[in-house]
């Protein structure tokens, strides 16, 4: 998953520096984000995280997830929180790909908050998902 976010964010432009941070599961990953904020000073972390398919690991992922937010509140920057579940996908082909478009999706909106916010507010409201396919807009008669 680093690899693919620091592949796309190159892909989009320059201006950043890549900070990595690896923590052991992702109930650490709040942590890292203040670590990464605090000491790194970066202006925006990417938060990536496999989550297992039992019920344990969604609670976890959703204490990581809480644990983010209120790291984004703290400090007042983002943290855009990549997560993907082994239960998303129907094989392992099927979870590599989407762990691929998943965080290279990510990292365009990471750029984009950075860069070119005006990108951002293009596609607002167009029912973007990141991973598999978009929603889209909702249509009003």
């Amino acid at each position: 998953m680093a690899a693919a976010a620091a592949d796309e964010l190159k892909r989009q432009g320059g201006g950043f520096t890549i900070v990595r941070y690896t923590v052991p599961g992702i109930k650490d990953l709040p942590a890292a984000c203040k670590i990464l904020f605090d000491e790194q000073t970066c202006d925006l972390v990417i938060a990536l995280g496999m989550v297992g398919a039992q019920p344990v690991d969604k609670d976890c992922a959703l204490v990581a997830d809480y644990g983010l937010q209120i790291v984004q509140a703290q400090v007042g920057k983002h943290v855009l929180g990549v997560m993907v579940h082994e239960d998303e996908a129907k094989d392992e082909a099927e979870l590599a790909s989407l762990f691929d478009r998943r965080t290279r999706e990510h990292a365009v909106n990471a750029y984009d908050l950075l860069f070119r916010p005006e990108a951002l507010r293009k596609r607002a409201g167009t029912g973007q998902r990141e991973g598999f396919a978009d929603a889209g807009p909702i249509r009003v008669k």
